[in-house]
């Protein structure tokens, strides 16, 4: 650590500062996600409002440095952010509680700013303040201020590292946030010496500290009786993870929410029921493809709920299973709250899907690979390119199958043409499935792709299918109409050079009411 001589206590108020800050600006993310997901347009959102105060906080602690430079206006910024990052809870139980007739990404904005722009714009006041105050030499301007800005960067690095890796696994958000305000309010009492009186007036210069401290009670006595409490069972570095009672085809049936999106519909006594109509399509398509088949391997990349593992564990009891799911906290869900259970021949690897492949020795090929890792508007754009599609197809027997499920408009979105561009770059055979009627213009729906080295088994597709009923049975689109769609409009390719998912999907994004 570098030395800085009588600076020492400067260095260390803007290390604090910028730790704080960059602690903020983290759990930012994970604090809107229940309400407004993960997204690229989530993140741009948290760190433009976040830079904006800071700078306007920058601007006016250099006006205030100029007028008042003291330790107690020094101390008293410091409270105030204090109390701003503890609002943090009190202004999104608010906000959150509110009717917004916006579409989703103008919602996202609204939330960050009302939530995140306060306590970045007093934190930013801070750095002025101290330079102002160390610039006791101007022979040594440059050096006192270059000094006071690299640990001012370092407690950054030190906060950003130490909410990503570590803090928001063990503590969560909401208990971040207490300590954050705590360590403010402690160095702002202690560089502010606000117990000093001046002129004998002590009771003046404690009107500061008993405000916040006041400001403390009131928001602890209601986050003791409950409000301002993340809306999560189990805060992961992935998700905020909720578990919601419902009912699936009049049968009681358990909710997974991975931040604010519904991901899985699972009845506890009956793991063949399935909820989504994605799901039925999955299960006519492994019919297709595993009937006759004595002994069969089957890959997930995504758990989640576990519904579909869980309906080829009890369908096809000679299926090995195996699942990829990034988050151990989801699966461990899974198995105490979603019937997967311990007595089970599904076996789970938490990594990240396209790591464990590459890195994965084990020589096993599959008959099936069931893609489950898209989510609505929550999707991991480097599952999406030629590059992995390649990394799938090395995975697959010769005559296997690779099913993904997208979320998107038939005609006018551009992120299931895109998607499945990439994936006839790498297969002989793409097919195009959707429910019923599904492929109407302008309707959003859940379509499903079949990617194969071998064309589409027709007869058994078509004995399966038969006598389902005509609105919910798995249709295929003809080929010559998907040739048609595949080269209309922006014919993309995703690669991992080129892979704009979130753009591709930002007219849903900007549709999307509540």
């Amino acid at each position: 650590m570098l030395v800085c001589g009588v600076m020492w206590q400067s260095c260390l108020l803007v290390f604090i500062a910028s730790a704080c800050t960059l602690v903020i600006e983290l759990i930012a993310g994970r604090i809107m996600a229940p309400y407004v997901g993960v997204s690229l347009y989530t993140w741009t959102s948290i760190i433009g409002i976040v830079l904006a105060g800071m700078s306007v906080g920058n601007y006016l602690g250099g006006v205030v440095a100029d007028r008042q430079a003291s330790r107690r206006t020094l101390g008293t910024i410091f409270i105030a952010g204090s109390v701003a990052c503890l609002l943090i809870l009190v202004i999104t139980d608010f906000v959150i509680g509110q009717t917004f007739r916006l579409s989703l990404l103008p919602r996202i904005v609204v939330y960050t700013t009302a939530i995140f722009l306060l306590p970045s714009l007093v934190l930013g006041m801070v750095s002025p303040l101290v330079v102002k105050l160390a610039l006791a030499d101007l022979q040594r301007t440059g050096n006192t201020v270059g000094t006071i800005y690299a640990f001012s960067t370092a407690g950054s690095i030190l906060g950003t590292f130490l909410t990503g890796f570590w803090l928001i696994s063990w503590l969560g958000t909401r208990s971040i946030v207490w300590i954050v305000a705590g360590v403010l309010l402690l160095t702002g009492l202690a560089v502010g010496r606000f117990h000093r009186s001046r002129g004998g007036r002590i009771a003046n210069g404690l009107v500061v500290p008993v405000v916040a401290l006041a400001i403390f009670g009131f928001v602890w006595q209601g986050w003791s009786a409950g409000k301002y409490r993340a809306p999560c069972e189990v805060e992961s570095n992935y998700y905020c993870i909720q578990i919601n009672e419902t009912f699936e085809n009049g049968k009681p049936a358990r909710a997974l929410m991975l931040d604010r999106l519904i991901h899985s519909f699972v009845v506890l006594d009956d793991p063949t029921a399935l909820g989504y109509g994605y799901e039925r399509a999955y299960a006519d398509l492994t019919q297709m493809q595993l009937s006759g088949r004595p002994h069969t391997h089957t890959l997930f990349i995504g758990g989640g709920g576990y519904s579909f593992p869980r309906y080829i564990d009890a369908t096809y009891p000679n299926a090995a299973i195996d699942v990829i799911e990034i988050d151990p906290e989801v699966t461990t869900v899974a198995h105490n709250q979603l019937g997967l259970g311990d007595k089970t021949r599904i076996r789970s690897f938490n990594q990240d899907a396209r790591t464990f492949l590459l890195e994965w020795p084990d020589p096993q090929q599959y008959d099936v690979v069931f893609g489950d890792a898209f989510n609505d508007l929550s999707i991991p754009y480097h599952l999406t390119t030629v590059e992995f599609n390649r990394i799938v197809q090395q995975r697959m027997k010769p005559d296997g199958i690779y099913l993904v499920n997208v979320i998107d408009k038939f005609e006018d979105g551009e992120f299931l043409k895109a998607y499945a561009n990439g994936l006839r770059a790498v297969f002989p055979y793409v097919y195009l499935f959707g429910r019923g009627s599904e492929f109407l213009p302008f309707d959003r729906n859940t379509y499903v792709l079949m990617a194969s080295g071998q064309p589409l088994n027709r007869p058994a597709f078509d004995a399966i299918t038969s006598n389902e009923g005509i609105v919910d049975r798995t249709t295929a689109l003809g080929q010559d109409r998907l040739n048609a769609y595949l080269k209309s409009g922006r014919a993309l390719t995703l690669t991992d050079d080129f892979a704009p998912v979130d753009q591709l999907l930002a007219r849903l994004f900007i549709e999307r009411g509540n």
